[in-house]
C-alpha cells in the first residue's frame, strides 16, 4: 500500500488549518461518493475523523446505504470544499475498514448521546415516525444506564486509501490552480492541470 507523500499531507493539513482559522463551518465535512450494486452514484456529507499517511477516516453504521455500497464496491471519492478560502481537495481511492481497535477508540471518545444514537438508529432503513426513534433512544438509554456504552457490532469506520489527490485553489478570472497527485508504480506523480 502506497502511503501519502509528505507533500500531500502537508498541503492537506495546511489547507485544513486555513479553513479552521477562517471559521469554515464544519471544516472536516466532506462529500462522500459511492456507487450502488448497479453502478449508480450516490453522494452525501460525512465528517472526517482522522487523516494520516494511510488515508482519510470516517465512521458510520455498517448497515447504512453507504456502508452497504462500500461492502459491495470498496471504492469512493471525497470532496472537501472550503468556500471561505476558495480551496477544495478531491480524493479518489480504495476503501478498507478500520481496525476494531481504531473503531473502539473513536467510539469511546464520542459523546454518550452519540453512542446511544448509534445503537438506537437503524440508519437508512424505514422509520415509522420520529416518536419511534425517540422510543428506541429511551430504551437504549435504559439498557446502558449506569455503565459505559460499548461500540455496536454494526458500527465502525472506513479508511479511504488515495490513488489520486487533487488540490484546487481559487484564483481570479477563474484561472484556478490545480495540482494533482496520482499513485503510479509505487510512487506519487504530481502534475499541474489546466483550470
Amino acid at each position: 500500500m502506497l502511503t501519502l507523500s509528505p507533500e500531500i499531507l502537508e498541503r492537506f493539513e495546511s489547507g485544513f488549518e486555513r479553513a479552521k482559522k477562517a471559521e469554515v463551518p464544519e471544516a472536516n465535512a466532506m462529500t462522500l461518493a459511492t456507487v450502488d450494486p448497479e453502478g449508480r452514484p450516490a453522494a452525501r456529507t460525512v465528517l472526517l475523523k482522522g487523516v494520516d499517511s494511510a488515508g482519510f477516516v470516517f465512521y458510520t453504521n455498517l448497515g447504512s446505504r453507504k456502508g452497504q455500497h462500500l461492502a459491495q464496491t470498496p471504492e469512493a471519492s471525497l470532496v472537501f470544499w472550503w468556500r471561505e478560502i476558495e480551496e477544495q481537495v478531491l480524493v479518489d481511492g480504495h476503501v478498507e475498514p478500520v481496525t476494531s481497535e481504531e473503531a473502539d477508540a473513536y467510539f469511546a471518545s464520542r459523546p454518550r448521546g452519540s453512542q446511544i444514537g448509534a445503537w438506537a438508529s437503524r440508519q437508512s432503513t424505514h422509520l415509522e415516525d420520529r416518536d419511534a426513534l425517540l422510543e428506541a433512544v429511551a430504551q437504549t438509554e435504559a439498557r446502558f444506564e449506569g455503565q459505559d456504552v460499548p461500540r455496536p457490532p454494526h458500527w465502525s469506520g472506513f479508511r479511504v486509501i488515495p490513488r489520486r489527490v487533487e488540490f484546487w485553489y481559487g484564483r481570479t478570472y477563474r484561472l484556478h490552480e490545480r495540482v494533482c497527485f496520482t499513485a503510479s508504480a509505487g510512487q506519487w506523480i504530481s502534475e499541474f492541470l489546466y483550470p
